[in-house]
């Protein structure tokens, strides 16, 4: 979306973002408290659901609305925008959270997992981050936050702390944080040559402003980028590795985050950054 098409203006996007970020400390606060973290983990579940459930009906009627945060440099904002697809997401995402912590919950506990706090307070994050893969509104906002989402999910990957889940969780950095790299780099790539890094729908790269060996390399750069996260063959080893996590911890990572993170990617670089008459 480019700067002098602005949605309308609306803080539930950032709000459906920060609502399970502000549990943390809740959270980590009431480590001894088990019955008040989890009845904190489950409130912040639903009050999130019912943020992006307020999106709904504009989304349905193709509008889009959310705010720039900060201003980085010309044409490259830090902004959240809740447009059709990103609700769609958004609303997959947050009402499977709520499966996945209620599951979780009976999870923990009755298999006397250590370290439930930390486990539930990087479960936690990992769905903010998650909100704002959905509602970046550019390439570097949806970068930002699926830097996080990595960072907020390794804990998870490595919870037993056993050395497999140590080498598996060593795995899922270096495959994550090295697409991540290849990501940033076609997003600067793009960015010295257009300028403006706003998703489009149909595609954001104007005609002539590359070559068609460029092309290449840079979709190349975009999709591997994303794939990573979305286990795409032959890039998913780390997903099978991860599997030594506790089971919630698939969950997560197959249904809820980040495998999901990595499809939805996949739809923002082919139809919001390429568009379909390029990659035609």
């Amino acid at each position: 979306m480019t700067p002098d098409a602005l949605p309308n203006y609306s803080l539930v996007p950032l709000l459906a973002v920060l609502v399970s970020m502000a549990a943390i400390p809740a959270i980590l606060f009431s480590s001894r408290k088990p019955n008040l973290r989890e009845a904190i983990s489950f409130v912040a579940a639903g009050i999130k659901f019912a943020f992006v459930l307020t999106l709904v009906p504009g989304a349905l009627r193709g509008e889009s609305v959310g705010l720039t945060l900060l201003e980085i440099a010309p044409g490259v904002g830090l902004r959240l925008v809740a447009d059709p697809l990103g609700v769609l997401f958004a609303l997959v995402a947050s009402g499977l959270w709520i499966v996945t912590t209620a599951y979780a919950l009976g999870y923990m506990r009755g298999h006397h997992e250590k370290k439930q706090t930390r486990f539930f307070a990087s479960f936690a994050l990992s769905l903010s981050a998650t909100l704002g893969i959905a509602f970046s509104d550019n390439l570097i906002t949806f970068l930002i936050f699926y830097e996080l989402l990595t960072l907020a999910t390794y804990p998870l990957v490595v919870h037993k702390e056993s050395p497999e889940a140590l080498r598996s969780g060593r795995m899922y950095l270096g495959y994550a944080l090295t697409a991540g790299l290849l990501f940033l780099a076609a997003a600067v790539w793009l960015q010295t040559r257009v300028g403006e890094i706003s998703f489009v729908a149909g595609g954001m790269i104007p005609e002539g402003a590359f070559g068609e060996g460029e092309l290449k390399l840079l979709f190349a750069l975009f999709m591997i980028g994303v794939s990573v996260k979305a286990g795409v063959m032959p890039l998913h080893s780390w997903l099978p590795a991860a599997m030594v996590a506790p089971t919630p911890v698939s969950a997560l990572l197959h249904a809820v985050a980040v495998v999901k993170s990595g499809a939805f990617g996949v739809l923002r670089v082919t139809g919001f950054v390429f568009g379909p008459e390029m990659m035609r």
